[in-house]
C-alpha cells in the first residue's frame, strides 16, 4: 500500500510530506484548493506524462516521491527481482521534472524508463477518475476483473505462457521453413561437390608425394646425367678417380714407421671418407639401376595433379586445402541435416504447445462462462443501489475469430451497461458518464476486492451527481473497501467524508507574495468541524456540529 507521498515544487505545492495508513482516507477541501494536484502528482510517479508546466514558478524542478509497502504484493516483488531492482525495504518510486521539460524516473534509486513506472504501478495502485487512469475502459481490465473474481489468475497465466511458447516455436519453425528451398538447393550443391571430392580419394600426403615424383620424372635426363658423372668421377674414371686417390693416400700413410699422432688421425679420417664415398657410389648406382623414366607414368602423374589443381581452382582454394574443404562440406551438410531434424522437432513441439493451450484455454473459458453471470448480477445490484435505479449490467464473452492462439484465451471479455431503464446494453466506454463510470467502478471493486491484486484504490470524486441516501451508500461501500486494504477518495459529500478512517484536508496558505497548497491530517474534533462545514457552509452551528458528530460516530459503529 501507499505509505508516504512527498511532493516538492509541483504546481502550487511548495513542500508536502504525507503519511498514509490502511483503511479509507477521505480528501476534502474547497474547490480549487488543490485536491486533484495530489492525485496528479501521484500519477507522475506511476508513469503519467508531464511537461515543464508542472514545475512551481521560480523552482528549477519538481520532485515527487511515493513510497509503497509491497510486503503483501508478490507480483510487485517478483517484477522488481526480475530486474534487480528489489531491496529489503519499501518500494520507492520517484519522478523529477525540470523547468526545461526534461523528465527522469527512478525505482528504488535506480534510473529507469518512464514505462517501467507505469508497468510496476499497475501492481501497486489503481486510480479511478474522470481522467487518464480510467482503467475500467480498458478491455484488459474487464478480463482481469472477471478472472480475479473467478479465481482463475493462475490458469490465465498458464494460458498466456502456452500461447507465448507456441508463438515462439512457430516463429522459429517459419524461419527454418522459409529458408527450406534455399537450404535444399544448397544441400544439392554441397552433395555434388562432396561427391567430386570423394571420387578423387585424395590420400594423406598424396599431393606432396605426387608433386615430388612429377618433379623427379620431369628432370629425369638431367638427374641421370649428373649421377653418371658423379659415379665416374668417384670410381670409374681410369685416368684418376676419388676412390683410387683415397686408396693411394692411405697406403702412403700406412707405410710410414713411427707415424705421429696427426698422421694416424688423418689416416683414420681418409678411411672414413673412403667408406662414405663407396656408399654414395652404391646409392647412385642403385638409383641408376632402378630409376624408370616411364613417359606413361609421367602422364599419369600430370593427369592426377591436373584433377587436383582444377578442383582447387573451382573452389578458389590452394591445392593443399582440398582435404580440409572436403571436411568443411561434410560439416555443412551435417548442419543442414540437423536443420531438417529441427523442423521436425519444432513441428512436434508446436502441436504439443497447441494441445496444451487449448486444454488450458477451454478450462479458463469454462470458468469465465460460469462466473460472468454471477459477477454481472452482483455488480448490477450494487449500481442500482448507487443511484442508478433500473440500471443493468452484463459481461459479454465473444469468441475470438482469429486462428491465432491468443494469450488472453478463447474469448474477448467486455463489460456492457445500460445506465437508464429502457436503454439497450452497450459498451461501458460508450454509455457511462464520468460520474456513472466512477460508481460502476466502485461497485465492481466492492465485489472483487477480496480477490483483487491491487491493494490501493483511489477514487476521484466518485460522488459526482449523487446525494442523499445514495451518497451515504457510496460512503459505506468505500469504507468496506478500506477495511480490506487502502482506499483514498476525493469527495465533496459529507456522507462520504464521515465514513473515512482518516481525514485529509486540503487548503491554500496565502503568504504576502505567494499562495501554496497544504494538506493537514484532521483530528477527531477537526473532522467533525469539516463535515459540519460540508453540511452547512462556512458558519458552523450547534445543529450542524451535532449532525456531523452523529454521522462520524455512526460510521464507526
Amino acid at each position: 500500500m501507499l505509505v508516504h507521498l512527498s511532493v516538492h515544487n509541483y504546481a502550487i505545492v511548495e513542500h508536502l510530506d504525507l503519511e498514509l495508513d490502511r483503511g479509507m482516507s477521505v480528501i476534502t477541501g474547497e474547490t480549487g484548493a488543490g485536491k486533484s494536484i495530489m492525485l496528479d502528482a501521484l500519477g507522475l510517479t506511476l508513469g503519467d506524462r508531464a511537461d515543464s508546466g508542472v514545475v512551481r514558478p521560480g523552482a528549477d524542478k519538481a520532485d515527487i516521491l511515493a513510497t509503497f509497502d509491497i510486503t503483501d504484493i508478490p507480483e510487485a516483488r517478483a517484477w522488481l527481482q526480475e530486474r534487480d531492482l528489489d531491496n529489503d525495504g519499501p518500494c520507492i518510486l520517484r519522478r523529477v521534472i525540470t523547468a526545461e521539460g526534461r523528465s527522469r524516473a527512478y525505482i528504488n534509486g535506480t534510473p529507469c524508463p518512464q514505462g517501467d513506472l507505469k508497468a510496476l504501478g499497475e501492481f501497486l495502485i489503481d486510480i479511478h477518475s474522470q481522467h487518464e487512469h480510467q482503467s475500467l475502459l480498458k478491455t484488459d481490465t474487464h478480463r482481469r476483473l472477471l478472472d480475479e473474481y473467478a479465481g482463475a489468475n493462475d490458469l490465465a497465466r498458464q494460458v498466456h505462457l502456452a500461447a507465448q511458447r507456441w508463438r515462439q516455436a512457430r516463429q522459429e519453425l517459419e524461419r527454418l521453413s522459409n529458408s527450406g528451398d534455399e537450404q535444399r538447393s544448397r544441400h544439392q550443391l554441397l552433395s555434388y561437390q562432396l561427391e567430386e571430392l570423394e571420387s578423387l580419394s585424395l590420400g594423406e600426403n598424396e599431393l606432396e608425394q605426387l608433386e615430388q615424383e612429377h618433379k623427379t620424372l620431369t628432370n629425369a635426363e638431367s638427374l641421370l646425367s649428373i649421377c653418371r658423372q658423379v659415379v665416374e668421377q668417384c670410381s670409374e674414371n681410369d685416368s684418376g678417380n676419388v676412390l683410387n686417390a683415397l686408396t693411394a693416400s692411405l697406403n702412403r700413410l700406412s707405410a710410414a714407421t713411427s707415424s705421429p699422432t696427426a698422421m694416424s688421425e688423418a689416416a683414420s679420417l681418409l678411411s672414413s671418407a673412403q667408406i662414405q664415398v663407396e656408399e654414395a657410389v652404391g646409392e647412385l648406382n642403385r638409383f641408376l639401376d632402378h630409376f624408370d623414366a616411364d613417359p606413361a607414368r609421367l602422364q599419369q602423374l600430370e593427369e592426377r595433379l591436373d584433377i587436383i589443381y582444377t578442383l582447387a581452382r573451382k573452389h578458389r582454394i590452394q591445392p593443399t586445402e582440398v582435404a580440409a574443404l572436403q571436411q568443411r562440406l561434410l560439416d555443412e551438410i551435417d548442419s543442414l541435416n540437423a536443420n531438417d531434424e529441427s523442423i521436425e522437432r519444432l513441428e512436434n513441439e508446436l502441436a504439443a504447445y497447441a494441445r496444451h493451450y487449448h486444454d488450458k484455454a477451454r478450462e479458463l473459458s469454462d470458468l469465465r462462462q460460469q462466473s460472468a453471470p454471477n459477477l454481472a448480477s452482483a455488480v448490477e445490484q450494487e449500481i442500482q443501489r448507487l443511484g442508478m435505479p433500473g440500471g443493468r449490467f452484463s459481461i459479454e464473452l465473444r469468441p475470438n475469430s482469429s486462428k491465432e492462439l491468443l494469450p488472453n484465451g478463447l474469448e474477448q471479455v467486455e463489460l456492457l451497461v445500460s445506465a437508464n431503464p429502457g436503454q439497450p446494453l452497450k459498451a461501458l466506454a460508450k454509455v457511462a458518464s464520468g460520474g456513472e463510470l466512477s460508481r460502476i467502478s466502485l461497485a465492481i471493486q466492492v465485489i472483487t476486492a477480496q480477490t483483487s491484486r491491487v491493494p490501493t484504490l483511489v477514487f476521484d470524486e466518485v460522488d459526482v451527481g449523487i446525494g442523499g441516501p445514495t451518497a451515504e451508500i457510496v460512503g459505506q461501500l468505500l469504507r468496506r473497501l478500506g477495511e480490506r486494504g487502502q482506499v483514498m477518495t476525493v469527495t465533496h459529500l459529507p456522507q462520504v467524508a464521515a465514513q473515512g478512517h482518516q481525514h485529509l484536508f486540503v487548503h491554500k496558505v496565502r503568504d504576502s507574495d505567494a499562495t501554496r497548497t497544504a494538506v493537514s491530517k484532521l483530528s477527531k474534533t477537526e473532522r467533525i468541524e469539516e463535515v459540519a462545514r460540508m453540511l452547512g457552509g462556512i458558519d458552523l452551528t450547534k445543529e450542524s456540529l451535532a449532525h456531523a458528530k452523529k454521522m462520524v460516530v455512526t460510521a464507526k459503529v
